[in-house]
């Protein structure tokens, strides 16, 4: 039903004066509750991270007011400890066997109240958050300790950090220390909310070993551009990995426990035999489906030549696309493309039948002797639902395939989205020697596909086994594995004995393509003690609690695979080391005691991957609504703190909502600032997991002429058409119109007759600054194009630009931006930016601030959405969504004088020696340009500079067609 004028205005109206009064309650409570100190402190020792979270309240107000803590901590982290200071007295989390903590759980329920204080938020991260009343100028210190063993994934360790204190802070700082025997390889910073003020507030120190990281900005620092609120909120992220040899690892000890590092460099990969099994059916139709396509059409190409693979696509029935497994050849490849191409959703889902029938193709190849020898076999399953057709028993599915695969292959499942049950993939993957993963529905879906390849698509190793004196170590952790991935590593762990040696020897047993291979690797106690004992920063003893966490982690995943008898004993060892190191873990949860009214407590708890899919299928049951607080030009944005349950009535239930969407949020992971009205979304339109978003009607728009906090329009001097790369160029009129030409004399239309309206001024796809040239830029447009374009190419500079133009709509599709040194790979489409490092992609969204600095590259992107490339000897290059006339993605060169004489391509042949020729004789707006013996014909013209972001400013400037 179409809604009035008046009831829509009325409706406007209401809902304004409803966030005014909730920003005038926030704002009030803001300032009663004053956060006068916050600290994280991260030691990260033999990559095992120990973080503390410390924070310190005051209330304000003359009345009681509620204090909450909130905390993201990563999805893998343990937490250990928490604790409350009230008025001096100390109330401690206590942590429990789960069943013991029932009795606590079920009064805070039957209060009312949200008993859970863990919950989980983002694809990577829970939430911690705990709330107590505290009294008139009272303070409350509020302490939290999480602990996690770093996972290498394809080639680097990340420690993530959350930061978002929701308002200032009179002192804020986080310090990580990280310390690794074996040598720190490389170190990168990347964060979500930095800015050009805030990176001055960013120390990072490193030596062969060890490195610190600071960051501790001011109030000044922290205040978002013409606004009292902050802008710190987001990711802080540490990047790291260590060196490595051909050997068999590192032996690191400390304190009577050692830890195993086995990550050889070195080894060629084994040949694979992969099938895709792809789930068709009708749920899988549109957005998923096209994304599935598009992550199978590229896997596809990153085939080994020695592979061999195939395709099988079910619903309810399932058909392969070849009947035999089929070499990697690039004539089988580009079919396969075209068959995935074609791949369109329709009918049920039988995972059954076609997982099945994928073990038939596995077994009918090694009995026929088609699969060589050495050669690793893997089938990748991908689907959205649980099964619906032939085959329903979630149990007699798990046997059937375990029965078939016998061993022999490994299986991967990935379930995308959360209809489907990730408990059932999880066992039917974990009994195979594969492993489960969630893909997030989102606009990149499609890269978390491609990623989870990469992980598997470079096998090393197999029937990896470790080997120690059974007379000198005790209580190791697994110590054989299936295989080993490029990229990964496997860890083991244990305890030494009482009366051990001075040396520790170990070796590795595994199998390469042809042949077995043994690493023999020895450490010295004594001087691997001494070691860990120097650094003062390093949280001592950390090794044993270490081998606990590593432990723990290993029984709780056999425990999804194993019978009822031995799933009981690995429980009750797994509860036990929870219990003896206080881990919250799935078998423990934390009673934190609370002093509001007479004590009550309240219950932290590990959530499971199957919460998350029920609290996305019931997504307003006790969903909790938000707690508003403004930020800045951002608009503003909603975080979780009030409950509402949703009503039943005659059988249905009527959610409350926020916003205008009525989409359910699928965790969309991390949310970027919101754009203005109408703008493109730097996220999916639906609502994220724990938060809410107002109409953006009501966002304030971000200065656009404003680039990491510098204003680049020119102050007390005449409009001047500028940009940041040429300077000035001609005085412009407040009109914005360039003084450089002669105006056209306006004329009146003649009677009964309508003034032709000028077409608007482009944009052009490029502008150059020439070398040698002060005053000068060349536009540049593109008239015609086949195929990928080869714009830039600096062998010396070790950068190679390239580009897909698109003539039709005069706009570019996709540029790329390749370094030799980082090995990097920067692609920009209109809808966002990919970032290739290791065989790793991280898509981030246009506008979404981006800061990310490793030694030889900084990588920042500003809320106008400019993303510029630069280190301290290479020309700089920047990337922008351009939207104004002649809308799409722009390239920005700066710091060209750089450039080697070995540039080339389309756009690099212009800093090589160009020669202009003198102006034509009948009309001095043409000339001729002459660039490596090709002629151009350049016509002087007005049109919009678009590197200072939008609306743009006109400028005259040389124009060349190519």
């Amino acid at each position: 039903m179409k809604t009035s004028a008046p009831g829509r205005t009325c409706g406007i109206s209401l809902l304004l004066l409803l966030l005014l009064a909730a920003l005038h309650m926030t704002t009030a409570r803001k300032n009663d509750i004053d956060i006068y100190s916050l600290t994280v402190d991260s030691k990260v020792s033999s990559r095992f991270a120990h973080t503390v979270v410390t924070s310190r309240v005051v209330n304000k107000a003359d009345t009681m007011q509620k204090a909450t803590f909130q905390v993201e901590l990563p999805r893998r982290a343990f937490i250990t400890n928490f604790s409350m200071i009230i008025e001096g007295v100390t109330y401690p989390g206590i942590i429990k066997k789960k069943a013991a903590a029932q009795e606590q759980y079920s009064a805070a329920v039957a209060r009312g109240e949200s008993a859970g204080l863990v919950k989980a938020a983002g694809r990577k991260t829970e939430q911690f958050q705990v709330s107590v009343s505290v009294a008139p100028a009272a303070k409350v210190t509020f302490e939290l300790v999480y602990e996690e063993l770093l996972k290498r994934h394809l080639g680097a360790y990340e420690l993530l950090l959350k930061v978002q204190p929701q308002q200032l802070v009179k002192h804020l700082q986080m310090d990580i220390h990280i310390f690794e025997p074996q040598g720190i390889s490389f170190l990168e910073t990347e964060s979500t909310f930095m800015t050009n003020e805030l990176a001055d507030a960013l120390t990072v120190s490193q030596n062969k070993t060890k490195a610190h990281i600071q960051f501790k900005p001011m109030l000044s620092q922290q205040k978002s551009s013409g606004q009292q609120d902050t802008v710190l909120d987001g990711n802080f992220i540490v990047r790291y990995d260590v060196n490595r040899t051909s050997s068999g690892g590192s032996i690191q000890i400390e304190n009577g426990y050692f830890v195993h590092y086995f990550a050889p460099e070195g080894l060629p990969t084994i040949p694979k035999n992969v099938i895709f099994v792809i789930d068709k059916s009708s749920s899988m139709s549109g957005r998923k489906m096209q994304q599935t396509r598009e992550a199978l059409i590229k896997i596809l190409d990153d085939l080994s030549p020695n592979d061999q693979f195939n395709l099988i696509s079910f619903s309810g029935d399932a058909a392969q696309w070849k009947p035999l497994l089929v070499p990697a050849s690039a004539e089988n490849v580009n079919q396969a493309r075209s068959y995935a191409a074609g791949i369109q959703a329709h009918g049920g889902t039988d995972i059954n039948h076609a997982v099945l029938m994928a073990v038939q193709l596995l077994n009918s190849a090694k009995q026929e002797e088609l699969m060589p020898e050495g050669t690793v076999s893997l089938i990748i399953l991908l689907t959205d639902g649980d099964p619906t057709m032939g085959e329903t028993n979630p149990a007699r599915i798990q046997r059937n395939v375990k029965e078939a695969i016998d061993g022999q292959y490994s299986l991967f499942c990935l379930g995308f989205g959360f209809d489907v049950s990730y408990a059932f993939l999880e066992k039917l993957a974990l009994d195979n020697g594969g492993l489960a993963r969630r893909i997030y529905e989102d606009s990149d879906s499609a890269l978390q596909l491609q990623d989870f390849y990469q992980e598997v698509a470079n096998p090393l190793l197999t029937a990896v086994t470790f080997e120690y004196p059974s007379n000198v170590v005790e209580e190791v952790s697994q110590d054989n594995f299936r295989l080993l991935f490029k990229g990964s590593e496997i860890v083991v762990a244990g305890k030494l004995r009482d009366q051990s040696p001075d040396v520790l020897s170990a070796k590795v047993r595994g199998q390469l393509h042809m042949q077995n291979i043994t690493f023999q690797t020895e450490s010295r106690v004594a001087e691997q003690e001494k070691e860990f004992q120097s650094p003062k920063y390093i949280f001592h003893s950390f090794m044993e609690r270490l081998w606990a966490y590593l432990t723990i982690q290993q029984l709780l995943e056999q425990m999804v695979s194993a019978s009822a008898t031995e799933k009981q004993a690995l429980e009750t060892r797994a509860l036990n080391l929870s219990l003896h190191y206080c881990f919250v873990t799935p078998l423990t949860s934390m009673v934190v005691t609370k002093p509001d009214g007479g004590e009550r407590s309240e219950v932290a708890e590990k959530p499971m991957e199957t919460n998350r899919e029920n609290r996305h299928k019931n997504f307003y049951l006790g969903r909790p609504y938000s707690r508003l607080h403004t930020t800045g030009d951002r608009g503003f944005r909603l975080t979780g703190d009030i409950y509402a349950d949703s009503v039943l009535t005659e059988g249905r239930s009527y959610r409350g909502q926020a916003g205008t969407s009525g989409k359910i949020a699928n965790d969309p992971g991390r949310a970027g600032p919101r754009g203005p009205l109408n703008s493109p979304r730097p996220y999916p339109d639906y609502l994220t997991a724990g938060e809410s978003v107002l109409p953006d009607m009501l966002a304030p728009s971000v200065p656009e002429r404003m680039i990491h906090g510098m204003d680049l329009r020119a102050k007390d001097v005449p409009a001047v058409a500028s940009d940041s790369i040429t300077g000035r160029l001609g005085e412009t009129k407040a009109s914005g119109s360039s003084t450089d030409l002669p105006q056209p004399a306006k004329t009146a239309s003649p009677p009964g007759t309508t003034a032709a309206v000028p077409a608007p001024i482009q944009a052009p796809p490029v502008i150059l600054t020439l070398p040698g040239q002060s005053v000068d830029r060349l536009c540049v447009d593109i008239k015609h194009s086949q195929g990928p374009m080869n714009l830039l190419s600096d062998p010396d500079q070790g950068i190679e630009v390239t580009a897909q133009y698109e003539t039709e709509r005069a706009q570019f599709s996709w540029i790329e931006v390749t370094f030799k040194n980082p090995q990097l790979q920067v692609r920009a489409s209109p809808e966002h930016v990919v970032v290739t490092r290791n065989r790793k992609n991280s898509a981030y969204k246009w506008k979404e601030t981006l800061f990310s600095v490793t030694p030889s590259l900084k990588m920042t992107m500003d809320e106008a959405g400019l993303l510029l490339l630069s280190s301290p000897d290479r020309v700089t290059i920047g990337l922008l969504p351009w939207d104004g006339p002649g809308k799409g993605l722009r390239l920005l060169l700066r710091d060209t004088d750089r450039f080697s004489s070995r540039v080339g391509g389309t756009l690099g042949q212009f800093y090589q020696d160009v020669l202009w020729g003198p102006p034509a004789a009948a009309d001095d707006s043409k000339r001729t340009l002459r660039v490596q013996g090709l002629d151009y014909s350049a016509t002087r013209l007005l049109k919009l500079d678009y590197q200072e972001g939008s609306p743009g400013t006109e400028i005259s400037c040389w124009s060349i067609e190519l």
